[in-house]
């Protein structure tokens, strides 16, 4: 289960270490960690790590297929963790030292700034060969966070993308070594600490207006 822990101005969210789908009781958890970071006071940044193979594979399908009446609840919660990280009033970066996949992936749009390990994992929204189409906010924040040409190749084509792959897309911000991944993520967190607050959330909530209103969008989030 994901953990929250603090190191100095910059609080480390660490997803876990297996493929950290996002099952209600992970959803719950990390909603309980960005809680603890928008209530905090002074200057703060998030670094969202993990460890192991996977950073995040995304939806728990196997839950939702137990579930099916529930739908459309649980698409509500992973859009409301979408926009909720894309306007929170502090800083935040993914430290991406694994398979980041799906929603997983999206998740990780949601940040500010990415970085990811260049020699192993691969950055996917195989959602196209899974024959699953993406909602209408989650294709508002692929392209909000995307250039058009990488938000066409990755929606349509699922490209798995390795580092610096993903590093020459502009889906990344940087591609380093695997022991540089979470260093370089903390160092990026710390430089912008500084700006938390009430200012950086007004900024977000503008600059996303249109993507936020898609995402929270509860009378009809699946587009059907």
């Amino acid at each position: 289960m994901p953990t929250l822990d603090r190191q100095d101005t910059v609080f480390v969210l660490d997803l876990g270490a297996d493929e950290n789908r996002f099952h209600p009781d992970w959803l719950e958890a990390v909603g309980a960690a960005l809680d603890e970071v928008e209530k905090a006071e002074g200057p703060r940044a998030l670094v969202t790590a993990a460890t192991g193979k996977f950073w995040s594979n995304g939806l728990d399908l196997d839950w939702l297929l137990a579930h099916a009446d529930q739908q459309v609840d649980y698409v509500v919660s992973v859009h409301e963790l979408f926009a909720r990280l894309l306007s929170l009033p502090v800083v935040t970066v993914a430290a991406l030292q694994g398979h980041t996949f799906a929603a997983g992936a999206m998740f990780s749009l949601a940040h500010d700034f990415r970085v990811m390990r260049s020699d192993r994992g691969f950055w996917c929204l195989p959602e196209a060969d899974l024959g699953i189409p993406f909602a209408p906010g989650m294709s508002a924040l692929i392209q909000a966070r995307l250039d058009p040409q990488a938000a066409t190749e990755a929606m349509i084509t699922a490209q798995r993308y390795g580092g610096h792959d993903a590093l020459s897309a502009g889906i990344v911000d940087h591609a380093v070594d695997e022991d540089a991944v979470r260093p370089t993520a903390l160092e990026i967190a710390e430089r912008q600490a500084g700006k938390a607050g009430d200012t950086l959330r007004t900024i977000k909530s503008r600059m996303y207006a249109p993507v936020l209103a898609a995402l929270r969008d509860t009378a009809n989030p699946l587009g059907d």
